[in-house]
């Protein structure tokens, strides 16, 4: 359900500039906390684009911008407000501030940060073609969610140490091109890499190929090693680029083999020194607008012109044998399996279809065409 914003307080951080300020909005009844931060190059004739930044799981907004994903200086640079919201407490889980509350819970922070976005654009000038989002592990995931289910107003987003449930992109809307980048550690004992642990989650190849279908990107990336600068930290990295996606928008994985469950950085002893997550993040995400690429030439399309049909795949999970349910009429069906390749194909004809495929056990995305968008839905064949 969705809430009103009742107020919003202004508290300057008594030492800092008056760049930086500690706000929050009243909604569905809290006082909800964010730390705003305005480069000195902000004017209010000039929009600009807006950065929001993710603390972990049991985190806190000030400890994740001085310790972890201080964006402040590339801020200065790049000339975009930066916001680090805070999670509220979840009695489900130990009182620790998280994204994602436990089960049973009607708390859902998305609505909260549409209302933040929302209230952002009034007090100052945001571009809005050009709202990212970015976290480190619960965030991370928290990130994950935002592309799916605000889709209408996040641009791209970057999850650093971050996962999926399961069940995280089963209630995807998406309309427009999405660019995402991933940054996991091979030997992330929180979020494995490989998820085969139990905990419910998709694996990183999983994640990348969901959003390389859902983008039509190449089936196969572009695998570019990252100089090995610092031998001695135990790890190196491999840069996945899966390219050519609709508005030439790129899925990115930064992949660290021998990496943990942290945010990379040469100013941290105990991270991997080779890449710098926070430069990594905003170099990705800002190429970026609602149409893709900033410099790609493409026709652009209003997502407020849009309106996606409603899909669902019954039964899911099952044994090859289920039934696409649109609300519009279907074009074509296609299935791919975690490499992006296109392993059943399906010619549309009425709003529900039946398909029987034969493949290995595993996940599968389904990507269902439409005259009004696509949609694409993880399928496991069991």
């Amino acid at each position: 359900m969705r809430r009103m914003i009742n107020i919003m307080l202004f508290v300057p951080i008594i030492g800092l500039s008056q760049q930086q300020s500690l706000e929050s909005i009243n909604y569905d009844g809290n006082d909800r906390e964010y730390i705003i931060y305005i480069p000195q190059s902000y004017s209010a004739n000039n929009p600009v684009p807006l950065l929001l930044a993710f603390h972990g799981g049991s985190g806190f907004a000030d400890d994740f911008m001085n310790n972890e994903a201080d964006f402040r200086s590339i801020s200065d640079t790049a000339g975009f407000i930066l916001v680090y919201p805070q999670a509220l407490e979840d009695p489900n889980d130990g009182n620790s501030t998280n994204w994602l509350h436990k089960e049973p819970t009607d708390h859902k922070d998305i609505f909260f940060v549409e209302a933040l976005i929302d209230n952002i654009g009034t007090n100052y000038s945001i571009d809005t073609d050009r709202i990212y989002a970015c976290g480190y592990s619960l965030g991370g995931m928290f990130s994950y969610d935002l592309a799916c289910q605000l889709n209408n107003k996040i641009t791209a987003i970057s999850s650093v140490a971050g996962a999926a449930f399961f069940g995280a992109f089963s209630s995807c809307d998406i309309y427009h091109p999405t660019a995402v980048q991933s940054i996991n550690g091979t030997e992330d004992g929180i979020h494995p890499y490989d998820d085969q642990n139990g905990w419910g989650y998709f694996s990183v190849a999983a994640i990348d190929s969901f959003w390389a279908v859902n983008n039509n990107t190449d089936a196969l990336p572009i695998i570019t090693p990252i100089p090995d600068v610092n031998t001695a930290d135990g790890s190196s990295v491999e840069r996945y680029s899966w390219i050519n996606g609709d508005g030439c928008v790129s899925v990115e994985e930064l992949k660290i083999t021998g990496g943990g469950h942290d945010w990379p950085s040469p100013l941290s002893p105990f991270t991997n020194q080779d890449i710098n997550a926070t430069s990594e993040v905003w170099n990705f995400v800002s190429k970026y607008n609602m149409n893709g690429l900033i410099e790609c030439d493409t026709i652009s399309t209003s997502i407020s012109s849009l309106t996606l049909p409603t899909v669902s795949l019954q039964p899911n999970p099952s044994n090859g044998t289920f039934t696409v349910h649109s609300t519009q009429s279907i074009l074509q069906i296609e299935v791919y399996n975690l490499l992006g390749k296109q392993v059943a194909t399906e010619v549309g004809e009425g709003r529900n279809i039946a398909l029987s495929m034969v493949q290995p056990t595993g996940l599968y995305f389904v990507k269902v065409l439409h005259n009004e968008g696509d949609v694409t839905l993880p399928y496991l064949l069991e």
